[in-house]
């Protein structure tokens, strides 16, 4: 690890930081260090930094703002990359927008909304970055990635960089084709939009946004939806009907808010979140014989 992390700062191609703690690094404030965390200055240095970790054959593994993630209290091996600054260009040619990975999702439906397009009011209220919300099809209020993504550039573990479009993609809910079938960064995206009136485009963002400060608790550290829908059920609704609701284990409780959101009430721990997700697993399996199954991403030691 040594001579890896000496060769990423000899070649200047972004931050590098040793045993860098993630829980600076989530919405949900939990996580242990990283061996390393890198934060790369474009593409091409990102291309070059995989190269090096593929050499020193490392594990990897990328983030981009830390939502819809829970990190281990033990960290993370290998390699943490982290996109933002360096990869949040920002390209719009008419109804066409080009935007880098890190660009994060709530400034991009922001800034598009002024321009007058349509089809990002959904993630008006959604944390994160580009690149994370092709990587797991984010969507809220009816609509999600899948339906306004053209192409997305895909850094692969080989090295590699490609354009997958919307159906290379394999899209589904809350899924695609990287996150299991070929693992990959999202490092651009090509969205088509629409051309729309911006008071309309404003008041639908502004409903959204209402909406999630009146039924979500974003005042909290936490991490956004924590099951998947078991369609046609809803997540929030069966753990609210199985009297969960404000339930705690540790500094980690089942919000009052919201029964689909784990909040971490000041010193939570990612143990005393992964003991409440199984116990709300165990009971809504007793109660209504339904599998309930993460939509947060559990990764580290």
């Amino acid at each position: 690890m040594e001579a890896l992390v000496k060769e990423l700062m000899e070649l200047n191609i972004g931050r590098v930081r040793e045993n860098e703690p993630l829980s600076k690094h989530t919405t949900m404030k939990i996580g242990g260090p990283a061996d390393v965390l890198l934060e790369p200055s474009s593409v091409e240095n990102l291309k070059i930094a995989m190269d090096i970790i593929r050499k020193h054959n490392v594990k990897w593994r990328a983030i981009g703002r830390g939502s819809n993630l829970l990190v281990s209290d033990k960290g993370i091996e290998g390699v943490v990359i982290k996109l933002g600054a360096g990869l949040d260009d920002l390209q719009i040619d008419g109804e066409r927008v080009t935007v880098g990975g890190g660009y994060p999702s709530i400034k991009l439906a922001t800034v598009i909304t002024k321009q007058g397009l349509s089809g990002l009011e959904f993630s008006s209220g959604i944390p994160g970055s580009v690149g994370g919300a092709v990587y797991m099809n984010a969507g809220a209020h009816g609509s999600d990635m899948s339906q306004i993504l053209e192409k997305a550039y895909i850094l692969f573990e080989d090295g590699t960089l490609e354009w997958l479009s919307n159906k290379e993609m394999k899209f589904s809910y809350r899924n695609s084709i990287l996150q299991k079938e070929r693992p990959g960064v999202c490092v651009q995206a090509v969205l088509q939009l629409k051309k729309g009136t911006r008071d309309e485009i404003v008041g639908v963002m502004q409903k959204n946004k209402d909406y999630r400060r009146e039924t979500q608790p974003w005042n909290f550290p936490c991490a956004g939806s924590i099951f998947r829908n078991p369609l046609p059920n809803y997540a929030g609704d069966l753990i609210e009907k199985s009297g969960l609701k404000g339930y705690s284990i540790g500094g980690a409780q089942i919000s009052e808010m919201h029964g689909n959101f784990i909040v971490n009430t000041g010193n939570g721990t990612a143990s005393d979140v992964l003991a409440l997700i199984d116990h709300v697993k165990k009971t809504i399996k007793e109660r209504f014989d339904i599998d309930m199954h993460t939509e947060v991403e559990i990764i580290g030691r």
